[in-house]
């Protein structure tokens, strides 16, 4: 049995849910709010963070990359020719960068700001940091999400996917990663056609329905947020 602690609007969580459901593998869900540092988890994940996933008796495997090696290791080969993680080293290793771009530097300079501003405050109390959004740094946010979106359509013109010529890591890590922005309402598909028809294909994958089906208590997705004809 699988178990994965997740939070619904993290990036991280998303891609591991991703993974999971291209590998068909079926997980039970547990929520982690990133601000409730319980003492259940922690003995989990000292680290307090996101995603975690269980496997029957076997040991916590922390980190969305971590995780996706792992899950890799245990059923990649079963895969075929579906497998998300090259037999290459050196696509690997591309996989691996974009990856960490997407997860890393995408989220830092962007996705986060929209989660935390438009969502984390809401859900929170003000002792715990919550309050109204923060105009300077969702103007922030959206100048920076051009440039991941520039880079995207950069990749998408020059591949058939963003790693190369198979789907991979690299295009879970960038639709998870825009999954959140998207739930808002604040990717501005119509000034990134390139994008929206690589988002498109990714969005039309079996494995992406139940990211679509997300909905948090108070804050609707956006109009197009499950539409795959948006």
């Amino acid at each position: 049995m699988l178990l994965l602690y997740h939070t619904m609007m993290s990036v991280p969580s998303r891609f591991t849910r991703l993974i999971l459901a291209e590998c068909k593998a079926n997980a039970e869900l547990t929520e982690v709010l990133p601000w409730e540092r319980t003492e259940e988890f922690l003995l989990v994940n000292p680290a307090g963070t996101v995603p975690v996933l269980r496997e029957n008796d076997g040991p916590p495997v922390c980190g969305a990359m971590t995780i996706a090696e792992y899950l890799d290791e245990t059923r990649g080969y079963a895969l075929g020719s579906r497998r998300l993680l090259p037999d290459h080293p050196n696509h690997r290793a591309e996989v691996r960068r974009l990856v960490h771009w997407f997860l890393n530097k995408a989220v830092d300079e962007s996705a986060r700001f929209f989660v935390d501003e438009k969502i984390y405050k809401r859900m929170r109390r003000p002792s715990e940091g919550g309050g109204s959004p923060d105009s300077t740094l969702l103007r922030a946010a959206r100048g920076n999400l051009k440039i991941h979106l520039n880079y995207i359509a950069y990749l998408a013109e020059r591949r058939k996917w963003l790693a190369g010529e198979n789907f991979s890591y690299a295009d879970l890590a960038a639709g998870a990663m825009l999954s959140t922005i998207d739930y808002l309402g604040e990717v501005p598909w119509e000034k990134e056609p390139i994008v929206k028809d690589w988002y498109q294909r990714i969005k039309s994958r079996p494995a992406f329905r139940p990211i679509l089906a997300d909905s948090l208590k108070g804050i609707p997705p956006s109009s197009q947020y499950m539409d795959l004809d948006f």
